[in-house]
């Protein structure tokens, strides 16, 4: 019997069947639902709905369902719609009539949207210390190589000389970014909607602060109708995801590259390679290419769900079952792509003298224009006479530090004879001792800010 089925003499067409039903995927929410039914079952009580033997039978009738969900001796069948009508039949099954009271003055349309929330409270903590994990992999790392010098890019040119660890930390605060919005939209999904029924509300005297609090929310919702309608919570995850995705799809390119013969600034670890079927020779970085793919997959999920929210009327729609599929594959996704992340990462190889080779004199024409600056010349003119230079340079076949002082002093008598001195890396570097900079006391400042926030300080 179905829990809807009291004013239709018709039976459901078998394909209108296989296409309303939710519990291939829903299915995953089992622990959630029965988490909120013993909770739902004691303000029951609480509220005089229920005898205390009937609640005692109910919640240990839906603590014996899920023993056999956590088991995998629940038989699932064809007549179940989604989980909570899974879930409702087997405790009929074991506790008789007295299963018929659970859903007393409760919507699936409240009960829904408390299993999402409570599901997704629960991998908001698993994913976050996945991300805490990743960002402690790059302060390890950065650690390791203080000293490690390489060419910074921009537009994919060689630009100015780095520190290779201060290219890993810009993706730490990148990540801190992440895990911020990731505690910010916790705040958000912990907002109880049960007890706001069908969109109207209670009209049986639940008490939904014990819900709130026997369920673990912060909160409960201010309107019963916006408490079974919301899913922003599920579009704001998804858009979470999908920014943590295309994040890690950056990380991934960078090290796509680096690992290249042509750059060789990097080895990808062989547990997270792998090989050519054809060509004996290749170790691909397939870890790093999947997190770069995965970003197109979560942007998609983002946007399919922003499209089914955006026409649909007040209260709920069963349009809004297709919440669920999106939102379980952003956290299967980012469930293993952070532990595969984290993995690169603390294994990955570095070579610092291929890139040490790299760095060539034209990274530093800024600070020879800054060398001119030293010496009274504005900027934009400093700008302008460096750049004659580096075309003299090319033009004569040399690197700025081999350019005669003679051709120099040709484009400007500012020039001096100790210009040379700037055609140094480790001096350019130094040079940026900034707050945020890549110089050694900058760099070292910033990993320290690093494990403050790492410990929570």
């Amino acid at each position: 019997m179905k829990l809807w089925g009291g004013r239709f003499e018709k039976t459901t067409d078998p394909h209108m069947e296989a296409f309303n039903a939710s519990i291939g995927f829903d299915r995953r929410l089992w622990w959630a639902d029965i988490r909120g039914s013993i909770a739902y079952a004691r303000a029951l009580e609480r509220a005089g709905l229920l005898s205390p033997d009937e609640r005692d039978r109910l919640v240990e009738g839906l603590q014996a369902v899920a023993q056999e969900m956590e088991t995998g001796t629940f038989v699932f069948l064809p007549s179940d719609e989604d989980i909570h009508t899974a879930v409702e039949r087997r405790l009929r099954e074991r506790v008789g009539e007295a299963a018929d009271k659970l859903h007393t003055g409760r919507s699936r349309n409240d009960q829904v949207a408390t299993d999402l929330r409570l599901f997704l409270m629960d991998h908001i903590r698993s994913l976050r210390g996945h991300l805490t994990d990743l960002q402690r992999s790059i302060v390890e790392r950065a650690e390791e190589h203080l000293d490690v010098l390489m060419p910074g890019y921009t537009h994919l040119q060689r630009a100015q000389p780095i520190r290779f660890s201060h290219w890993l930390m810009s993706f730490f605060w990148a990540f801190q970014r992440d895990r911020e919005r990731l505690d910010e939209l916790e705040r958000r999904v912990a907002v109880l909607p049960l007890g706001s029924g069908a969109l109207a509300g209670h009209s049986l005297g639940i008490d939904r602060t014990f819900l709130a609090t026997e369920l673990g929310f912060r909160a409960v919702c201010e309107n019963s109708i916006d408490g079974v309608t919301d899913r922003d919570f599920v579009a704001e995850f998804l858009f979470w995801a999908a920014l943590l995705q295309v994040h890690l799809s950056r990380l991934a390119e960078d090290l796509i590259l680096w690992s290249s013969a042509e750059f060789g600034f990097v080895e990808l670890d062989e547990a997270y390679a792998t090989g050519s079927s054809l060509m004996p020779q290749k170790r691909n970085p397939d870890s790093l290419e999947l997190l770069r793919g995965k970003a197109g997959r979560l942007v998609g999920h983002l946007t399919g769900l922003l499209t089914t929210l955006k026409g649909l009327p007040t209260g709920y729609n069963k349009d809004l079952q297709e919440d669920k599929e999106p939102l379980f594959d952003a956290i299967d996704t980012l469930s293993l792509a952070l532990p595969v992340a984290a993995g690169v990462i603390r294994t990955l190889k570095i070579h610092p003298e291929r890139m040490r080779q790299a760095l060539d004199d034209g990274l530093l024409a800024t600070d020879l224009a800054d060398y001119l600056v030293r010496r009274g010349v504005p900027f934009r003119q400093s700008h302008h006479l460096v750049g004659q230079a580096v075309r003299r340079a090319e033009t004569l076949g040399v690197s700025l530090r081999a350019l005669p002082l003679e051709e120099y002093q040709a484009i400007s008598p500012a020039f001096g004879p100790d210009l040379y001195a700037v055609f140094d890396p480790y001096r350019s570097v130094e040079t940026r001792n900034a707050e945020g900079g890549t110089a050694l006391e900058a760099l070292q400042a910033q990993i320290a800010r690093a494990r403050v926030v790492l410990d929570g300080r």
